[in-house]
């Protein structure tokens, strides 16, 4: 008697240890709905003395736009007034500031709404920093930076972006050339390195809301909210110009919500780290690509739309040919039937360096993480 009751309990533990084991093995932690300061915004959120030293924001990027240092070593700049004059420029207002050759961290005295009467052209070392007021680019051609070096743009929205017109605009104190006319573009980067995209909005824009080309690379775009638009953003200007396959952008700890039809983003020939994004649904496909790009999407958040032919969050802009391509998942949450085609062979580490690298949580804290995605409210006595 005692022989079976043994072998009975014997029986019923292992039962049991299996039973955990194979629990364990198909867990998949619940989405975290709470609040939760990223490892950017933990670096200068939880200070109160933000406004008394906001170069600090500088040292917060990470990824491969982690060297962009803004206007870090320069003067504070306060623009005091939203009129425009694209080619000649009066002082107190944003393109007087961002064309200069000296660095600069940018300000605002006030909320206000900015309509360019031609597209803005960004100096190198320039920081644009909307914190502490509701500042908006719209109604009219955006931002251009084209062979600069070392941008910040932070806490600004921008919506309702249109081409540009053929004329004369001013770029630097000591040159105005005349410019054929921008597409159209929420911010568009051509040939530029060391460029950061934080905390804003963009939205409803003519033609991307972000692009990035013509070999620029060194690029984060982090913390942004996206909302109704089409083509969101576009990595490499097209499949046959392979200078493109330098560019290397940072994707990390934006909301792309509501509105949204493709390209989040949409890469060719170079290399993009997606890291931990939410996607609130998407209208065509969230990641696509096409000529031979490396994409590795690492914990994210896909919320499929209800449509089951668009369910699959990628997309290659072409009909075969993409077997050998390399595009990775790992730690994603793929929710209301969401799924990543993967392809390829061989590795897609990002090859950061110490200073570059970054937590990457599981897709199950994006959520939390992404709660603060877009402008925040700062105010200059207190936190973020």
């Amino acid at each position: 008697m005692a022989s079976s009751t043994l072998t009975l309990t014997l029986i019923l533990l292992v039962l049991t240890i299996s039973t955990l084991l194979a629990e364990s093995a198909s867990y998949t932690p619940a989405p975290s709905t709470k609040k939760l300061m990223n490892t950017i915004d933990s670096c200068w959120r939880s200070k109160p003395n933000w406004a008394a030293n906001r170069r600090a924001l500088a040292d917060c990027a990470v990824g491969f736009g982690k060297n962009a240092i803004g206007g870090k070593y320069g003067a504070i700049y306060v623009v005091t007034d939203p009129s425009d004059d694209a080619a000649n420029p009066k002082p107190g207002t944003l393109r007087y500031g961002v064309i200069q050759s000296k660095p600069l961290w940018i300000t605002f005295a006030r909320s206000m709404v900015i309509r360019l009467k031609n597209e803005l052209m960004i100096n190198s070392y320039k920081t644009i920093d909307g914190r502490g007021a509701k500042v908006e680019i719209g109604y009219g051609p955006c931002i251009t930076i084209a062979h600069v070096s070392h941008v910040i743009i932070h806490g600004i929205g921008i919506h309702d972006c249109k081409p540009g017109y053929s004329g004369v605009v001013r770029d630097s104190p000591t040159h105005a050339g005349r410019r054929k006319g921008s597409d159209g573009d929420g911010i568009v980067m051509f040939a530029s390195t060391d460029v950061w995209i934080d905390h804003c909005s963009l939205s409803n824009c003519y033609d991307g809301l972000i692009d990035v080309i013509h070999a620029s690379t060194g690029v984060t775009i982090s913390n942004n909210f996206f909302t109704n638009h089409d083509k969101v953003m576009l990595f490499g200007h097209d499949d046959s110009n392979l200078e493109d396959r330098v560019i290397k952008v940072t994707v990390v700890f934006n909301h792309f919500g509501p509105g949204l039809v493709q390209r989040m983003p949409r890469v060719r020939l170079g290399y993009a780290h997606v890291a931990n994004n939410k996607y609130s649904q998407w209208q065509m496909y969230a990641i696509g690509g096409s000529a031979n790009p490396t994409i590795f999407s690492e914990g994210n958040y896909f919320m499929a739309p209800n449509r089951a032919e668009i369910k699959q969050v990628t997309k290659r802009e072409v009909k075969n040919g993409w077997q050998n391509w390399k595009w990775r998942t790992s730690r994603d949450r793929f929710m209301n039937g969401a799924y990543f085609v993967t392809s390829g062979y061989g590795t897609t580490a990002t090859g950061y360096s110490k200073t570059q690298s970054f937590p990457v949580a599981d897709g199950s804290m994006v959520p939390a993480l992404t709660s603060d995605a877009g402008p925040l409210t700062c105010a200059a006595n207190g936190s973020c």
